[in-house]
């Protein structure tokens, strides 16, 4: 096959390993980096500060593995973490370092996940190369409710997140111990219903289990919407809130993860007008979104939607529905937000206002509405 015609490589998936100080991120990476399905696993690690120790603790550094030492990972560090991507992908492509067939992020206990996946989601060549495979958060389960409720970014490291593991759990040996440890769990449920919690020590923290979070079934390679979504856990959680009362000055009590669905098929107009609306918005509120929609013009090709706060990654269409589900669904994860109020202007642009709310021609055609909306 000639240059000219040769097709680009298939993109490689990258996981995210976030967790609050102290957790225990890399004495997972360094348990996960033992194991053989790790082999040919690139890693890169963020550190905090000038002088970068936690990668002396990885057993598995080789040539593959960089060192991002900026700091945090906020928007600073978004052209270090590109360049490191790279720089990696031109070491494997010259033939500097073997082949990798994955990359693990490794972030700082302070991150703030939002700023990496955007890099993944907005960078023209990286989104040729790599895919999102997932967000993996580590949560000390002796620590754990204390993080929370001390530090915001620890809820929203969890409230992002595909899978949750729990370190320590081995340590819980009292009746107080016990007790938190139940209560951190029903935490965790509610700030991330979709996201299964797995525990260190039992030795459930395996590859197969943190990895292959994305849409495609890692095994079948096909679309695995309902396990990608998650969206029936995340509605029954809804429903398991309205029934609790919760306290509203936690951190984590001011996030919602809620489902939007609908059995009719919606236009791209109006799927491109609601997400420029609420992005334009809500943008900073709007943790993460997931999304396949039944498009009105092509209802037999899904359209795929993944999004963090302001940042959509480019929609992508299936080539069939993968289950007898086809209705529209949204995931949405928000933070001071109400669900209702989505809802609504959802159901507006669906041509379903509400007595005294405004249609869907009143929010695009009023001179106040976002300038992102006007054509």
């Amino acid at each position: 096959m000639s240059e000219a015609t040769r097709l680009p490589p298939e993109p490689l998936p990258v996981t995210l390993l976030t967790g609050f100080l102290g957790a225990g991120k890399t004495t997972l990476l360094n348990t996960l980096l033992q194991q053989p399905d790790m082999a040919d696993t690139a890693v890169l690690i963020n550190e905090f500060g000038e002088i970068g120790l936690d990668h002396l603790l990885v057993q598995h550094f080789d040539d593959a593995t960089v060192l991002l030492a900026s700091g945090c990972l906020c928007c600073t560090i978004r052209g270090d973490l590109a360049e490191g991507l790279e720089q990696l992908l031109r070491r494997m492509d010259n033939g500097a370092i073997p082949p990798f067939r994955r990359v693990v992020i490794e972030t700082t206990g302070l991150a703030d996940p939002a700023p990496i996946l955007h890099v993944l989601m907005m960078h023209p060549y990286l989104l040729m190369r790599f895919r999102l495979d997932g967000v993996v958060t580590v949560v000390d389960a002796v620590n754990g409710l204390g993080t929370l409720d001390a530090h915001p970014e620890s809820v929203r490291q969890a409230a992002i997140s595909d899978r949750i593991v729990l370190t320590k759990t081995d340590l819980v040996d009292t009746p107080a111990r016990i007790a938190d440890l139940a209560a951190l769990r029903q935490r965790l449920a509610r700030l991330a219903p979709g996201a299964p919690v797995l525990e260190a020590a039992k030795g459930e923290a395996t590859p197969a289990a943190l990895l292959g979070a994305g849409l495609y079934d890692p095994a079948t390679k096909i679309p695995d919407v309902s396990r990608w979504l998650a969206d029936e856990a995340v509605s029954a959680a809804e429903e398991t809130s309205r029934a609790h009362a919760h306290d509203e000055n936690r951190h984590d009590e001011r996030i919602r993860a809620f489902t939007v669905a609908t059995d009719a098929p919606v236009s791209a107009a109006a799927i491109d007008m609601f997400l420029e609306l609420v992005r334009g918005t809500h943008g900073p509120k709007l943790l993460r979104l997931k999304g396949i929609v039944k498009l009105a013009e092509d209802p037999e090709h899904p359209l795929v939607l993944h999004g963090v706060q302001h940042v959509l990654h480019p929609p992508s269409q299936l080539p069939a529905w993968p289950d007898d589900d086809r209705r529209t669904r949204l995931v949405m994860i928000v933070r001071d937000v109400e669900p209702a109020v989505i809802r609504r202007l959802f159901d507006a642009f669906m041509g379903l206002p509400a007595i005294g709310q405004p249609d869907r021609v009143a929010m695009t055609d009023n001179p106040l509405a976002p300038h992102t909306l006007r054509r």
